[in-house]
């Protein structure tokens, strides 16, 4: 059973560097290039094709969106430091998704996705670790994806 006794406790503590801004921002950015091609190119299925590849984008292979892929991130669980998979991505990534949805709503829609991602974006800076909301529901932590080369 993962995620139980004193060495999953010790893996939870340990503290990562946090992941560049700016590198998180720019991996978000192509997702969400990715996402709005989607919708452009087949409207009424690709927006839900959009959406379902925001909830489970960090699930790929390696817990890498595309986007984290060319910039160089990877989303690992904070219990393991194995890869975030298609659950953590799904938890991780839902406000991201609300923010989707509601940006389908006119004006009001359009306020409450900027407030959405602006509180998600806001946690990123300020937080000591960069992690999010999503992050600290789901227990994953956004990292360079040369910082788990690290042996034990």
């Amino acid at each position: 059973m993962t995620g139980v006794g004193p060495t999953s406790k010790l893996l939870e503590r340990t503290v990562y560097p946090k992941a560049h801004v700016l590198n998180r921002f720019i991996a978000k950015l192509i997702d969400l290039f990715i996402v709005v091609a989607a919708d452009e190119i087949a409207p009424p299925v690709g927006f839900l094709s959009g959406l379902a590849y925001i909830l489970i984008a960090d699930g790929f292979a390696g817990g890498k969106s595309i986007g984290k892929r060319v910039v160089g991130l990877q989303t690992v669980r904070m219990d393991s430091r194995e890869a975030a998979g298609f659950r953590e991505s799904i938890i991780r990534n839902l406000p991201l998704g609300g923010a989707q949805l509601a940006f389908a709503v006119p004006y009001v829609g359009w306020l409450a996705s900027l407030a959405i991602l602006a509180f998600e974006g806001l946690l990123i800076i300020g937080n000591e670790q960069g992690r999010r909301l999503g992050d600290e529901v789901a227990r994953t932590h956004v990292l360079d994806a040369g910082q788990l080369a690290v042996p034990d």
